[in-house]
């Protein structure tokens, strides 16, 4: 256990910034200490250095690593073309990571990510910060306590705003991907299909996706997914669909009710007790979900919305600590991609397709 962390901060301004708050969250963590900060942007660079009051700044996040040693680092881009080498990079020097999501651009990213982090120990947490929340376990005991009964089938939507689709898919389905995972075990198989403009995607609608995502294609997203014990999990998104207030959720649909929650640190949930899943027929309601159980008032603050941020370091700063994996981790992460990677694929071979998958390219490539 080290007195206090040391910990690097990787942005790269124009390309990605510094994520969701994974630059500024150590500053809340007094048990840490940011040595430096890397940015190849000049400008970029500066800033952060005042934002956080950086000793040493580097235009080369490997001058960052040898330099400063620092124990930690937090990989801040969103953009998706440099996480692979920079993971690989602090991994080799026993570096373990906050990491941005989603993960990478292919499973075959992924598998070199795990590679590399597992050979080294280093532990490496998805700031996908929804899995941090106190909700998640509540909503766990609700589900183990019969709440909703048999769980049946769960369901999600992204955003569905001008990036619906496949977009949609790697972007925000990334959060609903993994609490599906959470709550209803690893998908076995898929089964979905990809339009575009009203027509099946083929290769002439293939083209890079924005954020460096990749070869990315559809502006209409409908995928299936078998998970464990037999549930069936669904995902879809269309481009400029978006409702008020968003659909962009779960819902965890049981013999005996349904559960809905929407994603962030203290998330929207609410329950309903009714199984027939149509409050107009029943004359039931929906109950909120606090972090305290059913009805009951939610307690915890979060109004600079930094708390799923500073839970999820803490957590892996546990996990170093304990040497367990995170609660978010680089097996999860795969995951995410894996069933990303599991719509496009399905759709290439016109069939529902078995998960891990056997292509480890993307999908897309190959139509």
């Amino acid at each position: 256990m080290a007195a206090k962390y040391r910990v690097g901060v990787i942005g790269h301004t124009g390309r990605g910034n510094y994520g969701h708050g994974l630059d500024t969250v150590w500053l809340s963590l007094p048990e840490t200490q940011i040595v430096g900060v890397a940015d190849a942007d000049e400008a970029g660079r500066g800033k952060a250095v005042q934002r956080l009051s950086a000793p040493h700044a580097f235009s080369d996040y490997r001058e960052l690593f040898d330099k400063t040693r620092p124990h930690i680092v937090s990989i801040g881009p969103r953009w998706l073309d440099q996480h692979r080498d920079i993971v690989v990079a602090a991994a080799e020097r026993g570096i373990h990571i906050y990491l941005e999501k989603p993960l990478c651009r292919t499973l075959k990213e992924a598998d070199q990510m795990v590679a590399v982090c597992t050979k080294h120990n280093a532990k490496l947490a998805l700031a996908c910060q929804t899995r941090y929340s106190p909700l998640v376990q509540v909503i766990r005991d609700l589900i183990h306590d019969g709440a909703i009964g048999k769980v049946l089938e769960f369901r999600g939507r992204g955003k569905e705003d001008r990036r619906g689709g496949g977009e949609d898919l790697w972007v925000l389905g990334t959060h609903i991907l993994n609490l599906m995972n959470t709550f209803g075990g690893d998908p076995r198989w898929c089964f979905a299909t990809v339009r575009q403009d009203g027509v099946p995607v083929g290769r002439q609608h293939v083209k890079p996706g924005n954020e460096e995502i990749g070869l990315l294609a559809g502006d209409e997203i409908c995928a299936t997914y078998g998970l464990d014990d037999g549930i069936t999990g669904y995902f879809g998104s269309h481009r400029n669909v978006a409702g008020n207030p968003r659909r962009f959720a779960l819902q965890i649909l049981g013999s005996k009710g349904i559960i809905e929650l929407t994603t962030g640190y203290l998330p929207d949930a609410v329950l309903l007790a009714d199984s027939s899943w149509s409050p107009g027929r029943s004359g039931k309601s929906w109950a909120r979900i606090s972090s305290n159980g059913v009805g009951k008032e939610e307690t915890i603050k979060d109004p600079k919305h930094n708390l799923g941020n500073i839970a999820a370091c803490r957590d892996l700063i546990d996990a170093i600590e304990q040497d367990r994996d995170p609660e978010c981790s680089i097996y999860e992460g795969r995951m995410i991609v894996e069933m990303i990677a599991g719509v496009f694929e399905s759709h290439r071979q016109q069939s529902p397709v078995g998960l891990p998958l056997k292509t480890r390219e993307n999908p897309l490539g190959l139509l």
